[in-house]
């Protein structure tokens, strides 16, 4: 076994038994491509050590010496053995060539025969060798027929044209054939040739010439080619009939141009040329690609009005859009009508159905469906199976999308369809478990399918979401590396990605990167960078932007406008934002609830609460009307002001509108009533929030928190008051409040705390770095039968890695184990990051090791746990050490990640020997091209 064989065997290591992406799962894929490698070479070995019954070809030569070799018994026993090999030699060889013709006809007809392409060469050659040109004809449209793919068939035109030299002329039969071959495989340029050819040779076109060549320009979206074929009809005294009209509608249909659609179709009728279900059904199809299905339903009851049958394939696209559009009871009523006439739905009318009833929450329902369309045996496709896993991801269904994956991988094999592996990757981003998501795009990198733009958008974009901008940046350069373009939305993402995290000199950094490589930016590029001026108040190089932007020819939308408003409105710069309120309008650009709402949230901040309610009645008037942020921000507001009956009054009224509000709503309005010393009635809408499903946050917690604080103090200084002599004993007596006193309060208002509500707490308070609050609470849970869950582990372990207490973070890490739970890598890198701030580096390696029995990805732990960490803690020799131990396991990154490690090894120390990571890189080609 080579170095590559080592890697590659321990990277399909399976994970441990409770990981929810179960690499035995992938096993017979790997297993089967390994078999599929060795039958292949048993055949080859067959084929070579095959009997070759060398008596074989003069045994059939000789029986066809007989004049009724046809009925000869010896013959019909050792056809079964012939090979085309065979065949080619007899043709070639025997003298009589009328024989010749006839056996070549009787051999392919017998059922364990089959011609290739070198048997139909043989005997063509032998024709017209022979000067038997007559005979040639129908062999040669055969042998066309014959033809695979594109590669094929130009091989046999090259040698039909080697023939002519011989005095084979081409025929119309043999053109025609020719072209329509040509056209299954999409050979423009080649049917082009051709059809020159045809008119150098003096062979006058046919209708179905015609016929072909347009409706291949058609299908292609060359309609004004097609228009000139469709002219020169004319000049051959032909007349186009229903296929000819049916083409041109079908490419100006593709081409969106429903205008000149329907006037080759009013001309059709106009000439008395019938229209047939293909007609009506391009049309229909064009009419729901541009959005106007009520239209395309209207022509599909013309057609059947006029008794033209409609076939699945002119249900199929309206179908397909009413469920796309929500419309499904249409579309199911749709269906009925179609299983009346007798036609059945396919595959395609089925997925999408399965689809719009996911999309409309009827997930039970399409699940049902689906095991209907296996009873009524259609057999699911890719699209379909593909359907279900990013209808289940997105209902949160995971498990059966995983389960999806996992069959069809055990059926086919390695997938071939780039497009299941990325709804997976995207699932994985959605559990927020990139781990998993990067090895499966290594998967894809190292047996396929390569990666698209879209596997690595996905997986950048679940980056950028997480704010990891280092690992998005990574994986850029990997992408590139691997030979992935980036587009226009990779760009994109990035670029709101580092704005959001106010790194505007990263996200600009992008954007010129994307102009270098010849993209084009957009509206969302220049809105992405406006924004991200405006999040850091920079609201004269936004408004900058907005006239560079209108200098592109790049029209700027709401979603541009607004965000230059809020900022304004933020910044207390009323008349401003009102003069680009005023301007947004003047330019035909409409404002939003999004508009008027960033209006209403920058006056509640500044103190202008009535201002606000103004702008609130000026847009339900132009019958816009407030969404749950507007309410958000007037409730915001009016308890910024104390004014905290009205505000409840407002949540009242928004409720009634159907406006469901969420945690920063009712936080806001508890923050009101805090602020009033009303903690009583704030516990009462904290019961009111839990009881309508609304979780709290810990931001919530905290102002309740505050509240409680406060009373204590007050009371504590009403006793001071009243007892002046006691105030030492009350001090030195006085116990600080803890979360689990806020708790105990919850439960005299009827809320249980949950798993979830210690976890947000304690979550929260590592994030602040009070570590010994949260195992107070941590402590606490448990003498209350209560269950951590894998957050709070990982929370408790970080934070006091944090403060270097790593001995309590390993058992905090052990009892995460025995719990059943798996650590993730960033619970990992704080471990053996705070091990080696601490120098314990035999620990740090051992865990390290134990680390990559995970099967994580080789790249993102060397970005993660190396780089982001070890690094930044210990000395380049340090995380020499850890590659090293990476390396004995076999555990090779990209080629691309060592790059990086040069840099940033450079970066960290000068004196350190770059000539060192150049041997690597070294070793690294050698093991992956070895």
């Amino acid at each position: 076994m080579n170095e590559f064989s080592i890697v590659h065997h321990e990277m399909v290591k399976p994970f441990k038994t409770k990981s929810l992406f179960h690499i035995r799962k992938h096993c017979p894929l790997l297993c089967s491509r390994t078999l599929l490698r060795f039958s292949s070479q048993l055949n080859a070995y067959a084929q070579v050590n095959k009997p070759t019954y060398p008596n074989l070809i003069n045994n059939v030569s000789r029986i066809l010496c007989d004049p009724r070799w046809f009925e000869n018994l010896e013959l019909k026993h050792v056809s079964h053995k012939l090979q085309p090999t065979h065949v080619a030699r007899i043709v070639s060889s025997h003298r009589n060539i009328d024989v010749v013709i006839r056996f070549f006809y009787w051999i392919s007809k017998t059922d364990s025969y089959k011609h290739d392409l070198d048997c139909y060469k043989a005997m063509l050659s032998r024709l017209v060798r022979e000067g038997r040109f007559a005979d040639t004809d129908h062999i040669r449209v055969l042998m066309v027929k014959e033809c695979k793919n594109e590669e094929e068939l130009m091989g046999v035109v090259g040698f039909l044209n080697g023939l002519r030299s011989k005095g084979l002329d081409y025929s119309l039969y043999s053109c025609n054939t020719l072209l329509i071959q040509m056209g299954r495989f999409q050979m423009v340029e080649a049917a082009r040739d051709v059809f020159m050819q045809m008119l150098n040779y003096g062979i006058k076109p046919s209708l179905l010439t015609f016929n072909t060549m347009i409706n291949m320009l058609c299908k292609k979206g060359k309609v004004q080619e097609a228009k000139s074929f469709f002219n020169q009809m004319v000049e051959y005294d032909l007349c186009p009939d229903v296929f000819t009209f049916s083409s041109m509608i079908l490419g100006y249909c593709r081409n969106r141009d429903l205008n000149s659609a329907f006037k080759v179709f009013d001309q059709m009728v106009k000439e008395g040329c019938n229209p047939n279900s293909a007609t009506y059904t391009n049309l229909i199809n064009g009419l729901c690609g541009v959005g106007r299905v009520d239209e395309g339903l209207d022509m599909l009851k013309e057609m059947m009005d006029k008794n033209i049958e409609p076939t699945v394939y002119t249900f199929t696209v309206p179908i397909s859009s009413l469920c796309a559009s929500g419309l499904v009871k249409k579309a199911i009523d749709l269906i009925v009508i179609m299983r009346k006439m007798g036609c059945l739905p396919n595959v395609q009318i089925d997925t999408a159905l399965i689809s719009g009833l996911f999309r409309t929450g009827q997930a039970q329902l399409a699940i049902g469906f689906y095991h209907k369309m296996l009873k009524d045996g259609l057999i699911p496709n890719t699209v379909t199976y593909n359907a279900l896993i990013y209808e289940l991801g997105e209902i949160g269904r995971f498990d059966a999308a995983f389960m999806i994956f996992y069959w069809m991988e055990a059926q086919h094999g390695n997938l071939s369809n780039a497009v299941t592996y990325n709804e997976i990757i995207r699932i994985f981003c959605l559990m927020k478990n990139f781990q998993k998501g990067m090895v499966l795009l290594s998967k894809m990198t190292k047996v396929g399918p390569l990666p698209t733009v879209v596997s690595y958008n996905t997986l950048i974009i679940g980056f950028l979401k997480q704010r990891d901008l280092n690992n998005a940046r990574r994986l850029l350069s990997l992408m590139k590396a691997n030979g992935c373009k980036p587009d226009e939305w990779t760009y994109a993402e990035l670029i709101s990605g580092f704005c959001q995290t106010g790194d505007l000199d990263g996200a600009l950094t992008f954007f010129n990167e994307m102009v270098d490589q010849g993209l084009i930016p957009n509206k969302v590029h220049f809105t992405n960078l406006i924004d991200g001026h405006c999040k850091k108040g920079e609201v004269e190089a936004a408004l900058l932007l907005l006239e560079k932007m209108e200098t592109h020819n790049c029209k700027p939308e709401a979603e541009t406008y607004n965000a230059i408003i809020s900022c304004l409105s933020k910044k207390n710069q009323l008349s401003e934002a009102q003069k680009l309120f005023e301007k947004m309008v003047e330019k035909d650009v409409s404002p939003n609830v999004i508009t008027y709402t960033t209006l209403v949230d920058g006056l509640c901040r500044n103190g202008n609460v009535e201002f606000a309610f103004k702008i609130v009645n000026e847009m339900e008037k132009k019958n816009c009307m407030p969404n749950l942020l507007t309410y958000s921000s007037l409730i915001y507001g009016l308890c910024l002001e104390g004014r905290v009956d009205e505000a409840e009054i407002l949540l009242e009224e928004m409720e009634n509108k159907g406006i469901t509000p969420d945690h920063v709503t009712y936080t806001s309005l508890i923050d009101g009533y805090i602020s009033l010393n009303q903690v009583n009635h704030a516990f009462s809408l904290l019961q009111n929030m839990i009881k309508r499903g609304c979780k709290p946050n810990y931001r919530t917690f905290r102002v309740l928190m505050k509240g409680l604080e406060n009373e204590s103090r007050l009371h504590f200084e009403k006793a001071a008051g009243q007892h002046e002599v006691t105030v030492d004993f009350f001090r030195s007596d006085e116990k600080e409040l803890s979360f689990a006193d806020l708790l105990v309060k919850m439960l005299e208002y009827g809320c249980e705390p949950t798993v979830d509500t210690y976890s947000d707490i304690i979550v929260g308070l590592c994030k602040e770095g009070k570590s010994t609050e949260a195992v107070e609470l941590f402590n606490y849970m448990e003498e209350k039968s209560i269950s951590p869950d894998i957050n709070i582990y990982a929370s408790l372990i970080v934070t006091h890695c944090n403060n270097l207490k790593v001995e309590t973070a390993l058992e905090f890490f052990n009892l995460m184990m025995v719990k059943g739970f798996e650590p993730n890598i960033q619970t990992y890198k704080a471990i053996i990051c705070g091990l080696c701030k601490k120098g314990q580096m035999s620990k740090a390696h051992e865990l390290f090791e134990n680390m990559l029995d995970q099967q994580w990805d080789a790249d993102e732990i060397v970005w993660m746990v190396l780089i982001d960490g070890v690094l930044k803690e210990a000395d380049v020799d340090a995380c020499m050490h850890f590659i090293h131990i990476m390396e004995s396991k076999n555990r090779i990154p990209n080629f691309q990640t060592y790059v990086m490690l040069a840099k940033e090894f450079s970066a960290v120390d000068e004196s350190f020997d770059i000539h060192k990571v150049v041997d690597k890189l070294k070793l690294y080609r050698s093991k992956t091209t070895g």
